[in-house]
């Protein structure tokens, strides 16, 4: 809900794949003596941590000569399913990648039981090849590179809503909030932007804020959100769009793991309660030139129109995108009007019922807010589709429409596809997206979905039951 602040712009200018020397676990282990284990980790399709836990005896070898996993990790499903799509997994004979720790990134973690150190890894390209077409972390950096020859570098950060929920579902299986510790207080009150609120929880919030400073995670300000156990905490805008997504990532690892340390759980998924507010994947964005100067500046001559090409090349690609930002059944339960929730390519000036919002502020401040992408999403994904949505506009030198006063969440647009099944069509048929994600990601990605989405329809649903018998 609420918009990032513009403050100091994180930066770690790391590369795609590099081999750093062992003399950063040194450091790490002249500082953290007691660790025992290093995560090795990385994000797949899903934003699911993936990897290779391995005691600290062994993880100079990590440095030297990296670690070696199946290369169809990025490309399992919600259940970690493998679908042998472009003949990914079974049909290759699953082969091995070896992955290498990118710089920097070496941190401990807080909310582990034993003393656990956590490296972010990125796997080496295959011979000949720039990169793993199926990566979605190299698909943005490819996306972030196009911007080179335009002379222009995105500055970007991320929001993210999350709920914190008790471990133990109900009778009929569905999640239940966290307990209010207050008597006579209901746990699905919504109480946005109390104090009380945030006090209730001042715990787990310092906590996640804590292990977010331990692992250099720019997290700044929390929020209390519409849901009775809502909350939202930003991340400092960052001139490298890969860490800032590796930031929101690790935030959303961060966060599950404080509250299992409390007895609870955090969920990212859109719409866990069906009368409640749903969470958000909210991007903020905008460019500078080499000097540093944000573009988007409207006391620039060409600020008000490079900040209107971006905002039509969004407007241009979000239904191309919409599967990126949706990916599973639940993320399309949170599309309904009037909940300050985009329904249409609306745009607009402080204004939350649109789609692309152009907050309070200027000069360097002045950006665009991108607010279709539920919680779950895939942050590198998101990033990407908005990205190539910036470029598209600027490149093509497009006009957006006029910008929506009041309230442009009224109704919904039908031409949005708010169903998964016909987003992921409208993306596998995407040229445009095609060429900004890699020829065959578009198709490979609605083919991993489609599969996901028919497993989960073949188990017989109680509700079935109810309407039916």
């Amino acid at each position: 809900m609420v918009g990032a602040d513009v403050g100091q712009v994180c930066s770690r200018g790391m590369p795609t794949v590099t081999k750093p020397q062992p003399t950063e676990l040194d450091a790490f282990l002249a500082r953290y003596p007691e660790t025992r284990f290093l995560d090795a980790v990385m994000f797949d399709l899903c934003g699911t941590a993936v990897g290779k836990r391995l005691p600290i005896r062994e993880a100079g070898k990590l440095w030297s000569a990296g670690v070696a996993f199946c290369a169809g990790i990025t490309t399992l499903d919600a259940l970690g399913t493998s679908w042998d799509v472009h003949g990914i997994g079974f049909s290759d004979g699953d082969p091995d990648a070896t992955s290498y720790p990118v710089p920097g990134t070496l941190v401990p973690v807080p909310w582990a039981e034993v003393p656990t150190a956590q490296v972010l890894i990125t796997p080496a390209p295959p011979e000949g090849e720039s990169h793993w077409w199926f990566d979605p972390r190299a698909i943005l950096a490819r996306v972030v590179a196009r911007f080179d020859a335009l002379g222009l570098r995105p500055v970007v950060a991320n929001e993210l809503e999350f709920y914190l929920v008790q471990t133990q579902r109900d009778d009929q299986g569905r999640l239940r909030p966290a307990e209010t510790q207050r008597p006579g207080r209901a746990s699905d009150a919504p109480r946005v932007l109390a104090f009380d609120k945030l006090d209730e929880w001042t715990g787990i919030l310092a906590e996640i804020d804590a292990a977010a400073q331990a692992q250099g995670v720019p997290a700044g300000a929390s929020t209390a959100e519409y849901g009775g156990t809502q909350f939202e905490v930003n991340l400092a805008h960052c001139d490298d769009p890969v860490l800032a997504c590796d930031h929101a990532l690790m935030l959303r690892r961060i966060v599950k793991g404080v509250a299992a340390r409390h007895g609870l759980d955090a969920t990212f998924m859109s719409k866990p309660f069906g009368d409640q507010s749903g969470s958000g994947l909210h991007v903020h964005a905008s460019l500078i030139d080499a000097a540093g100067s944000n573009v988007f500046d409207e006391a620039r001559p060409d600020g008000e129109r490079l900040i209107g090409q971006a905002i039509a090349g969004l407007q241009a690609t979000a239904y191309d995108a919409m599967a990126l930002f949706a990916p599973n059944l639940n993320a399309y339960r949170r599309f309904e009007p009037d909940q300050f929730v985009p329904v249409n390519t609306s745009w607009g000036f402080n204004n939350r019922s649109v789609s692309f919002r152009v907050p309070a502020g200027s000069g360097q401040a002045r950006r665009i807010e991108h607010r279709i992408a539920g919680a779950e999403a895939n942050p590198y994904l998101v990033m990407a589709a908005v990205l190539a949505g910036f470029h598209h506009g600027l490149t093509r030198a497009l006009e957006p429409t006029e910008a929506a006063t009041g309230n442009a969440g009224e109704q919904a647009d039908p031409e949005m596809p708010l169903k998964l099944w016909t987003a992921l069509d409208r993306l596998e048929g995407s040229t445009l997206l095609a060429d900004y994600l890699g020829a065959d990601y578009p198709g490979a990605y609605a083919a991993i979905k489609r599969a996901e989405f028919e497993a989960f329809l073949s188990e017989i649903l109680p509700r079935e039951y109810d309407w039916y018998v």
